[in-house]
Parts: C-alpha cells; structure tokens; sequence
C-alpha cells in the first residue's frame, strides 16, 4: 500500500485544520503508506483529511475501512464501504471488504451479497468464495456452503483451506466419511500443516476415539506448541483417557501462553481438586472470579474447597453469592447447614437444613407435575432429557453442572475460526515462513517484538543519544512500532519546529536529521528520503542518515512491489516447500479461515528496470555505511535480507556471516541465515542456525526446528 512538494508548516497545518487546502493525492498517498505499515490510527487521520476536503472521492473511504477494520471496528468499516459503494459501484475491492466487514457483524446474508456481486467481475476469486462458503456455514446453509467450495475446489485443486472448510462442513452434517477423506486430502497436500491435524483430531474425539485423537493433537501441536486451542482440546481427550496428569499439563501450557483463560483455570482447578491438590485448586478459582465476577460455578467450587481448607467464613461467603443467584439450588443450603454446624451456629445450621428440605420437597412436586426446574426457576415446559457428557460449553449456566469441564460455546468457537489473520497485510502463510524483517534506527518498538535488547547496543547510537541532540532516544529496532494519536500529533508538532530551526539555519544537520525521522515515523517517506538527502548533503560522513534512508528507499519498494502481481517480492519470505528438500514449515491456521481483506489487490507498478536502479540506491547506501562504520552490523544484515529478496542466497549468508562474526550474539542474523540454509537444502546447517537463534531468545525458532525435523 501503500506523494506534493509541499512546505513542512502547510502539511502540518493541511492535518490540524479542516478546511485548509491539501494536496490530496500526497496525502492519501500518505495514508497508504501508514495503512500498508499497519500504522492504523495514523491512517485514518490522514484519510480523514482526504474525507474533508474533497467527499466525492470513493478511495479515501475504501483506505480508510480497511483501517478500520484491522482495528475491528467492522461497523465503521462497513459504513466506510457503502460511502465508497455509492461514489464507485465499480471498485470490485470494495465489494469484498463490506462483506468481510458484514460477516463480522453477523450480517451473513449482506455480506453473501456482496460476495455476489464481487464475483460477477472476479468469478474464481478465492478469498471471496471461501468467506461466501462460511457465511453460508453461519447461516448453516451447509449445501450451498458445499456448492460454493465445490466452485472454489474447481478453480483451486490444491488448496488446503478449501478441504479443511468443506470437511468442517461435513462434520457439521454428521457425514464424518466425507470429513474424514477431506482431512486426509488437506494433509496429503500439506504433511506439515497443523490445524488439519487439529480438525482430524476433533472429528475422532467426537467419534469416542479417543486414541486417534490424542496421537493426532500430539503432532498438531509438535507442529505448533503455541496454539491454546490445541492444548485445550488435547487436554479434554486426556481427561477422556483418565491421564489427569496430563490434562493438568495442557492446561498449564494454556495458562503460560494466556494468563487470562479463564477455561484452562477453571478446568486445571476441577482436576487438582480432584487429586487433592486443594489450595492449587483455590488459587485457580480465585483466579476464574477475579477475571469474570459472576463465574457461580467458579464461586461454588470454591466455597467447596474453602470449605476443605476450613476457611469456613468464606466458603458461607460464597455459598451467600451462590443462593442470591440460584435460590433453588438445593444442595447449597445443604452444605451451608453443614459448615454453620462447624462453626458451632447451630440454629443457622438448623435454619438452613430445614429450609432446604421443604424447597427440596416443594421443587419435587413441581417435577412431578412435568415443570422444568433450574436452580433459578420453575418452567411450564418438557424437560429435556440430561446428558451423561462430562463437558459443558461455557454459555450453560445450570449450577448443576460446576463439577464439569468447560468448552468454549459451540457457536463461539465456529465464529473464533473465522477471526485468524484480519489485521495488516493478508498474505498467504501456509506455505510461507517469514525472514526478520530489516532494522531501523526510529523511536519505537512494537510491544510485542521479542526482548534481546541487551544484544543490540550499539557504539554509534549511543554516543550520538549521549550528545542529546534530539527529543528523543534513537534505537535499533526490527519491528516497529504504530503512533498513538498522542504521538503523531507531537512528531508534527516536531516537524514544525525543525522546520523553524532549519529556516534560521539550513545547513543544521542535526535538525534536518530529526525532521527526516519525523517524516519517516509518520510515513511520509518521500519527504524523509528529501530531508535524509539534505542531511547527507550537510553532513557527508553522517551514518544513521545513509542507513536510514536506505531503509525508507526499500519501503517505497516494497509498497511499489505489493502493487504488482509478483509474489516473490511481495514480502521478505522463504517458501520452504519449494526447497530442494520438500519440506514446509507453516504457521497455524484456523480451519476456517477469517472472512479476509486482500491487501495485495491495487493498482499499480514499476519495470523492472526502474526496479533494478531503486535497489541499486539502497545497497549503495548501505555500502556506504560499511565503508563510514564497519562495524555497524545491521547493514550487513539488512543487505542480507535484500539479497534475500533477489534470491542470491549465497550473497545473502556471506553478509549474515559477517554480521555474526563481529556480534556472536545476534540472534536474528542466525535466524535468517538458518532460513536461507533450509531453503538451499543444507538442513543440518539450517537447524543449527534456528536452535542457535532460539537460545538467543528467538523462541519461534524451535517451532521451525519441530517442523523441518518432523516426520
């Protein structure tokens, strides 16, 4: 995704004043860029200018949904859409982000619509007749949601997504034959994707098999240690097997991956306290109360094991709670008599045994006269014969059932299959594993890069941070971080004031250095490559400003390459699969997939020779950086990675290698010289890099590890 020569005080003014005159195709330029960065907030403030000075225009609205909806603000984005709709019936694109957006919002028969209408123009679009497939299986609309896969199937043979789908749609008609075979098919093309192992292993656990389910959770998660589900599901068929151990072990592994799950908490707190691990078993329920306050289940297991650990003033606490909420729920009463008894009341005692006797006689009556009776209330209605199952889905509230297991709700755990991969750029990751992108000197890193800091202390940096030069610190960064609003609106505050700095004195490299970094972060990367120029011009021996503008010269290019119909230079990914080994590592997938914006769908382009010279500029500045400060090992890197790109791998390992030898600790030149290795065949070689990259804290590596060494 995605420029007006335009002064630094009109732009600041352009974003700041509604009615000040833009150049909008700079701007929404702009805005592309942010949007294609997954810088969502900072987006859609530049689409909104657009908005304002000129509503006619359907492409502000389009960006601006997208934005939206990778923020999961679905209505917002749908509303964007029919704006964009009205003022260009004709933006195919559009068509198949409402219905993204509507499906979303459970809008399944508008958002089929416009799959629909999509597809008049685009008949074998794939993303569009898969998420028109699901929208037909939330409609439980099962034979057309057969129909529309059996056209995607046509169109695209070899699509594991297709046959996991289609065997979820046959599962749910109870055709667990055809389930089965498309199971079988989705791992024939694909040994090594793990969410077809998940989906068979569910399909045997329903069928009481319970051997075949575990054997097929223990490779899906050999393929993907980090899928809570998995552990979830695995965890119940363990507990079918009675290994309660290793059910506890599952949901263990939940716990450290979300400390916030609250159905592995409950779950582990049922089976501790079923092998007398009592206060283990409390501090698992305290835990469930505290993230969901009218969790009574949680409550009156809890006041069951406050009640063992003779903490008798808060089991009658909970068992309070208990009976406000279900005031029929007979056996509270019973064991709240028994507690008062140990604490020597014995007319509450008294009180509460009687009470309970006569609701126990009253509520038999109403049963016999064919009334439904819940710990709640009395219902004039057949009662429904009970199940012998020892699970329960997390929505069944009958306090009867405390001491079962808990699912997530049948209902929710469809609709959960439908949110993987929404935000950002929606590539294919099923056959793709993705290099460490390339670093940046910036301000920010995202929250969730992987902390190994310590290895990233540079001399440079640091004796350029010491001088104080700038408001803020510089660092080293491979994964960015978005701008608040806060944030933007202070880096344009920024830019206004070097701007008056270099007004009074233009050849400040300093300032204009801190202007450039300010354009860069809010991705304006024409303008950040001008000031970058400027500084270099000022101050010929300036390093940060050569790798940095380095940088942004290979982000105009990606931006470039996503326009184009080229999947090689769409990212800075390895395919394993077509590696000489045959070998594929994938990231999880749900079985069914998102409904999904396909970023990569705009207009666009650049020739192959414009291409050639552009790369040339960044690996000239990148040259440049190693001759000024050769021991700067992010060039090298970086430079790996472009070569990468080009597919010259053995120039790519020779930089890796470099960068390694002057800093031994760098984990994510390991990482990506151990996913060049692979993809050149030199397994050994390859996972060797990955375990060493994993030590230096790259967790994800071992998870590469797992799939290359795979059976």
């Amino acid at each position: 995704m995605k420029r007006i020569i335009l002064p630094v005080v009109l732009l600041f003014a352009c974003l700041s004043f509604p009615n000040a005159q833009i150049n909008t195709n700079r701007v929404l330029a702009i805005g592309k860029n942010a949007l294609y960065f997954e810088d969502y907030i900072l987006s859609i403030q530049y689409f909104n200018q657009v908005v304002k000075s000129k509503p006619y225009l359907a492409e502000p609205y389009l960006y601006r949904a997208m934005a939206k909806f990778s923020l999961d603000d679905y209505k917002g984005a749908e509303n964007d859409l029919t704006l964009c709709i009205e003022r260009n019936p004709f933006l195919v694109y559009a068509y198949q982000c409402r219905g993204a957006a509507r499906q979303n919002l459970s809008n399944y028969r508008g958002a089929i619509e416009d799959y629909n209408k999509g597809l008049e123009f685009y008949p074998e679009d794939r993303q569009m007749l898969l998420n028109k497939s699901i929208a037909f299986v939330q409609l439980k609309d099962y034979d057309s949601a057969l129909s529309t896969l059996e056209t995607l199937l046509r169109f695209q043979p070899k699509y594991v997504q297709a046959y996991l789908t289609r065997g979820s749609v046959y599962s749910e008609k109870g055709d667990t034959v055809q389930a089965l075979s498309d199971y079988n098919r989705a791992l024939e093309l694909d040994k090594y994707y793990a969410p077809a192992y998940a989906q068979r292993a569910m399909l045997h656990f329903q069928q009481e098999e319970y051997d075949q389910a575990l054997k097929d959770f223990n490779q899906a998660i050999h393929l993907e240690t980090k899928q809570p589900g998995y552990h979830i599901n695995r965890g119940l068929v363990r507990f079918y097997l009675h290994d309660l151990r290793g059910a506890m072990a599952d949901y263990d592994a939940v716990i450290h991956l979300d400390s916030h799950n609250s159905i592995a908490l409950f779950n582990r707190g049922l089976l501790r306290s079923q092998v007398g691990d009592v206060y283990g078993a409390l501090e698992d329920f305290n835990r469930v109360v505290e993230l969901e306050p009218d969790n009574f289940m949680a409550i009156y297991n809890r006041a069951i094991l406050n009640e063992e650990a003779k903490n008798y003033s808060h089991a009658i606490a909970d068992l309070d709670k208990v009976t406000g909420e279900y005031p029929n729920f007979v056996p509270a009463y019973y064991f709240r008599s028994e507690i008062k008894r140990k604490m020597n009341d014995p007319k509450g005692a008294e009180d509460d045994y009687w009470y309970a006797y006569d609701l126990e006689q009253r509520l038999r009556k109403q049963r016999e006269q064919g009334k439904i009776v819940t710990g709640k209330d009395v219902y004039d209605a057949e009662e429904p014969a009970e199940s012998e199952n020892k699970i329960r889905e997390k929505s069944d509230k009958n306090i009867h059932k405390f001491n079962r297991l808990v699912v997530y709700d049948k209902d929710e755990e469809l609709q959960s299959k439908y949110k993987n991969e929404i935000r950002g750029k929606v590539q294919d990751r099923q056959v793709k594993v993705d290099l460490e992108p390339q670093f940046v000197i910036t301000y920010y890193e995202s929250p969730n890069a992987v902390d190994i800091s310590t290895s990233r202390i540079d001399k440079m940096i640091s004796e350029y941070n010491n001088k104080r030069i700038l408001y803020h610190q510089l660092r080293i960064v491979n994964h960015e971080a978005p701008l608040t609003d806060d944030q933007a609106a202070y880096h344009f505050q920024s830019i206004d004031h070097y701007s008056l700095v270099l007004d009074r004195n233009p050849m400040d490299a300093n300032a204009c250095f801190g202007r450039a970094m300010d354009f860069m972060v809010l991705q304006d990367l024409s303008e950040a490559i001008n000031d970058y120029d400027r500084t270099i011009n000022t101050n010929p021996g300036f390093v940060p400003a050569y790798f940095n503008r380095a940088v942004v010269r290979y982000k105009q290019l990606e931006i470039t390459f996503s326009n184009e119909d080229n999947p090689d230079i769409h990212s800075l990914s390895l395919n394993i699969e077509t590696a000489p080994q045959k070998r594929t590592a994938t990231p999880a997938n749900n079985p069914y997939q998102s409904p999904a914006i396909d970023y990569s769908r705009q207009p666009g382009g650049l020739n192959n020779t414009k291409r050639s010279y552009e790369m040339d500029l960044v690996m000239r500045d990148y040259d440049t950086v190693i001759q000024l400060n050769p021991d700067f090992v992010y060039a090298y890197f970086n430079k790996g990675n472009l070569y990468c790109l080009q597919k010259d791998f053995r120039s790519a390992i020779s930089h890796y290698n470099e960068a390694i030898r002057r800093n031994p600790d760098f984990a994510e030149a390991y990482f990506n010289r151990g996913l060049t290795c692979l993809y050149l065949g030199e397994t050994n070689r390859g996972i060797e890099d990955l375990s060493k990259a994993g030590e230096l804290g790259m967790v994800d590596a071992y998870s590469i590890i797992k799939k290359m060494t795979g059976d």
